[in-house]
């Protein structure tokens, strides 16, 4: 029987850092879908391809080959990971990814992929629309202003100057995007599991996603 995990949430939320741990305690693959999306607004970004053109976006969906790395997105035989989360494109992804064709593409090679390995995915509609069928599903979130420091902190950590306020209101802006776009919006599936993690740690939701999985397994 395979296994399917599905972490959903919004931006910051810590989704692709618990998603590691747990993915590794389980030897699952990691699928970040939310790199794959900011693969496509890097590209489009390159090219110069607004999110209004929508053929020449399908073309160009068409020409990526992706993979993950330990972890890190592989585009194309080059490891643009560092790219993929500069400032520039979170302010842009939700741009594209909101786009329907965009979705429909991507959403079908995340599919190819579960059907062939055991897998974790971590996204906006993982567990409503990519993986319905998932046996473990969660939606981890926390507080806008919690999701800004930690992506503060991130950032200043590698060197990178950012403003708080502006990290804030573009977080405050891709969560209203987001869940209002009309294809496979945020929102969370009906039999996953909530947690707020605004006052937790990295090691206490990794713990209890952990123990969830292997009480159910046994």
């Amino acid at each position: 029987m395979r296994i399917s995990v599905a972490i959903d949430g919004p931006a910051g939320a810590g989704k692709s850092t618990i998603a590691k741990l747990v993915s590794k305690e389980f030897n699952l693959m990691y699928i970040n879908t939310g790199a794959m999306y900011r693969a496509v607004s890097l590209m489009a970004k390159e090219n110069n391809i607004e999110p209004s053109d929508i053929e020449k976006l399908k073309d160009l969906i068409d020409t990526l080959e992706m993979h993950f790395e330990n972890d890190d997105l592989i585009l194309n035989g080059i490891n643009v990971q560092d790219k993929i989360t500069m400032p520039e494109i979170s302010s842009i992804v939700s741009n594209y990814a909101s786009i329907p064709e965009v979705r429909e593409k991507l959403v079908n090679l995340q599919r190819k992929m579960s059907e062939k390995y055991d897998v974790l995915m971590d996204g906006r509609d993982i567990g409503t629309v990519v993986l319905k069928n998932a046996p473990f599903k969660f939606f981890l979130t926390a507080t806008a202003e919690e999701r800004a420091k930690r992506r503060f902190n991130e950032l200043i950590s590698r060197g990178i100057e950012v403003n708080f306020d502006t990290l804030l209101s573009d977080i405050i802006k891709r969560d209203f995007i987001d869940s209002n776009r009309e294809v496979d919006p945020l929102k969370m599936a009906e039999d996953a599991i909530e947690i707020d993690s605004s006052n937790l740690s990295i090691k206490e939701v990794t713990e209890f996603i952990c123990n969830y999985i292997k009480n159910k397994l046994q």
